[in-house]
């Protein structure tokens, strides 16, 4: 490919939305360009970026007995009322009708189109187990579109569905999944991925593992221990919360005046708001109240929270719905309270003494609280202990005991153990031995193509634009002639560029007429890993340049050796992304 040719132009300046390097230098590059919030176009260069990590997942893929398939994006709307999840999910599902008032949905994943082929295709326990996978575009009407590629709402993604006789045969599998993952993120170039449990979400199933790359500019939180193997994304992440216990002391009312916050109350009465209850009012998709009782410096994770009342939906009560059952807003706790409400209690609520709490009174709270005594409720019947706290830095691991860390980063990968919820919900109904009918269960595994590039140029970059691994990079070699003026240099660099092109190399030459300093700004920004120099200067003395850019080491080697060296370059490049078997 002739740069001149190149179909992208090459920018100055960061566009004015982007908040991260990876958004910033592939718009820069000439890879990517925005038609909408969170819709993109694809320029060549990322393309050809795009389909070689679309071949390095379907080698994966087919070396662990996958087999592609296609499935539809739009879909009808009674395939998704199966699940339930045409119900339950929000405004992320986009619904329409078609031209004849048919309700249609665009799919954001696929297990329900799996599922309905499933019904017809599986037959017989033989036949399992059994995976197929797309790399298919997707739509997600995502309200919070960040970082370019990384979060969007029209994407390319790799789905797998796997179906298996039993659990253990599933947990078997899944393990496979796990390795071959690991083998795609090395062979693309990512190097720091962690692995961490996860919220199945509105998946479902029971166990789900994400892979993070561990980056400061990632939209997750990663909980993990430095001293054992524990990593949790942070919505499903437990810790031992150190509590602080004391004597108890008198309970006491006092006047707080317009004190409603945990941070006005705690300094109004000049306590650590550690030493404060939090009640905070929920309510679900059904209207029902639910009061959360935590210590004061704790965030509710309401992941676990919406998990423990079973409802894929939660919002803060309104007021009107809080004073229904005796409480004061602002002033809150469970004393005094009105039964039917259901209300959970942090264990941190427990592992403290002498705690403030609201008085259920305007202008009032309680000092030394302490629940086991002062909860004020005739009976406990409605009342669940939990631990639902967020966990914070420095917080005790809960399979060690040392202190956690927190750390940023952005989702690569997941997988999930789905169990039969998708089977049984299409009555996908397979033989056995005997002649008698089972529910298979099912495993999913998703990677974003797109996302997984805007990945490496997150973690592979430098002050002067990407560094791409040979492994996906546009091209593998990048021509730069000096000075088109003279017609020896373009010649020879096009020698050059058709010679290797016959090797079976990705060649890019840079013919335009353009300065020197352009011209390597360009090649650093666009990111090619193996650089040639052709000059005036350089021929005369029958040399060429050749640059990494990984690390800007320059070498120059003898004209007649360009094939040998570079073909060497390129195997020694590819060997740094190889999976030793």
């Amino acid at each position: 490919m002739y740069l001149q040719k190149l179909f992208g132009q090459r920018l100055k300046d960061d566009p004015k939305d982007a908040e991260i390097v990876s958004h910033k230098l592939l718009v820069r590059a000439g890879y990517l360009r925005q038609n909408a919030t969170g819709i993109y176009s694809y320029l060549p260069l990322l393309q050809r970026v795009l389909l070689k990590i679309s071949e390095i997942v379907r080698e994966e893929m087919d070396a662990i007995d996958g087999q592609e398939i296609l499935m539809p994006l739009a879909q009808p709307k009674e395939m998704w009322e199966k699940t339930g999840r045409y119900q339950t999910i929000a405004q992320e599902l986009l619904r329409f009708k078609d031209r004849w008032d048919k309700e249609m949905v665009l799919a954001m994943t696929h297990e329900e189109a799996v599922s309905y082929l499933a019904k017809s295709e599986l037959i017989s326990y033989r036949q399992l187990p059994c995976m197929v996978y797309q790399i298919q575009l997707k739509f997600r009407d995502e309200p919070r579109c960040r970082g370019g590629i990384i979060r969007v709402r029209e994407f390319t993604m790799k789905d797998g569905y796997s179906f298996h006789r039993d659990e253990k045969c599933l947990d078997n599998y899944y393990k496979k999944v796990y390795r071959a993952y690991e083998r795609i993120f090395h062979r693309v170039g990512l190097k720091k991925v962690l692995v961490v449990q996860a919220d199945p979400g509105m998946m479902g199933g029971r166990i789900s593992h994400e892979f993070m790359l561990d980056t400061p500019n990632g939209e997750d939180t990663i909980v993990y221990c430095p001293e054992c193997d524990y990593k949790a994304n942070k919505e499903v992440a437990t810790a031992q919360i150190d509590g602080h216990p004391e004597d108890l002391k008198e309970l006491c009312k006092v006047e707080t005046p317009d004190k409603k916050t945990i941070a006005d109350v705690a300094a109004y009465l000049k306590v650590p708001e550690y030493k404060t209850v939090k009640a905070v009012f929920y309510a679900d998709d059904k209207n029902n109240v639910y009061l959360v009782l935590i210590r004061g410096d704790r965030g509710v994770n309401e992941t676990r929270l919406r998990k423990l009342i079973g409802s894929g939906f939660l919002r803060f009560a309104e007021e009107d719905e809080i004073k229904r059952f005796g409480a004061v807003p602002g002033y809150a706790s469970s004393r005094g309270l009105k039964t039917g409400i259901k209300i959970f209690v942090d264990r941190t609520v427990l592992s403290s003494n002498n705690l403030v709490a609201g008085a259920n009174e305007q202008g009032y709270h309680y000092i030394n609280f302490n629940w086991q005594r002062d909860h004020g409720l005739e009976e406990l019947s409605d009342v669940r202990i939990e631990d639902f706290a967020e966990v914070e830095e420095n917080d005790r691991c809960p399979m060690c005991g040392e202190k956690l860390k927190v750390t940023r980063g952005i989702e690569i990968g997941n997988i999930f153990q789905l169990g039969d919820k998708y089977t049984r919900a299409y009555d996908v109904r397979v033989l056995d031995e005997a002649g008698k009918t089972f529910y298979p269960v099912m495993g999913c595994y998703g990677i974003g193509i797109g996302r997984l590039a805007g990945s490496v140029v997150e973690e592979s970059h430098d002050d002067n634009g990407i560094i791409w691994p040979i492994s996906i990079s546009p091209f593998e070699v990048e021509i730069i002639a000096l000075n088109q003026k003279n017609k020896d240099v373009l010649s020879e660099a096009t020698k050059i560029y058709n010679q290797l092109k016959e090797d079976g190399f990705d060649i890019l030459l840079d013919d335009r007429e353009e300065s020197a300093g352009v011209k390597f700004a360009d090649a650093d920004l666009i990111g090619i890993p193996i650089q040639i120099i052709v000059s005036e200067k350089l021929i005369a003395e029958k040399k060429f340049e050749i640059k990494l850019r990984s690390n800007n080491n320059r070498v120059l080697i003898d004209s007649k050796e360009i094939r040998t060296q570079v073909a060497t370059l390129v195997e020694r490049e590819y060997l740094k992304y190889k999976v030793e078997e």
